[in-house]
């Protein structure tokens, strides 16, 4: 019988980040103003839910003929899995809800769903949606930063634009290499 197997092995695959140490995960205050809008970073349109789901879209649909290519996209999965659970630490210290729900402009509640992902079919493409979204977190990011008024929950929002500006870096030398 003739198997298709893959030949990319994941073992020792670690999270793309900086190498950098993370703030405490600290608050001023509670704050549900504050803990609302983590929450959009939390699993909004644009957010680290969106950002795993499509790395791993991604990683899935390339491994067998990119192998390298899916290495560090998983990498880059697990580092936005760590960040999402260090907005989801934030939201509950904040006093907010952690679920994947946010509110939207004027009150309106959203739920997460596969429609925040941009999927195209060619590898290039890929990577050039993953850049976008990537740009797009940290224009969010800043913008939390701009609204909220707590050094804490800052320090860290700056320290997760770090590894997001890390993986705009893989992902150009990943394009370049094509």
């Amino acid at each position: 019988m003739n198997k298709i197997t893959s030949g990319c092995d994941f073992s020792g695959v670690k999270p793309a980040m900086m190498d950098l140490p993370y703030p405490p995960l600290q608050v001023r205050e509670k704050n549900q103003l504050y803990a609302e809008l983590l929450s959009i970073s939390y699993c909004g349109m644009v957010s680290e839910m969106s950002a795993i789901m499509q790395y791993i879209n991604n990683e899935n649909r390339m491994f067998c003929d990119r192998c390298s290519m899916g290495k560090t996209i998983l990498g880059m999965a697990m580092a936005e899995m760590m960040h999402m659970q260090k907005l989801g630490q934030l939201i509950h210290l904040l006093g907010g809800n952690v679920c994947y729900v946010t509110k939207q402009s004027g009150g309106r509640q959203w739920m997460w769903s596969p429609q925040c992902l941009t999927l195209p079919e060619k590898a290039g493409e890929m990577l050039q949606a993953d850049l976008e979204s990537e740009q797009a977190a940290i224009s969010q990011y800043n913008m939390h930063i701009r609204m909220i008024k707590d050094d804490y929950v800052n320090a860290v929002l700056e320290r997760i634009i770090q590894d997001e500006q890390y993986h705009i870096m893989l992902l150009r030398s990943m394009m370049d290499s094509m």
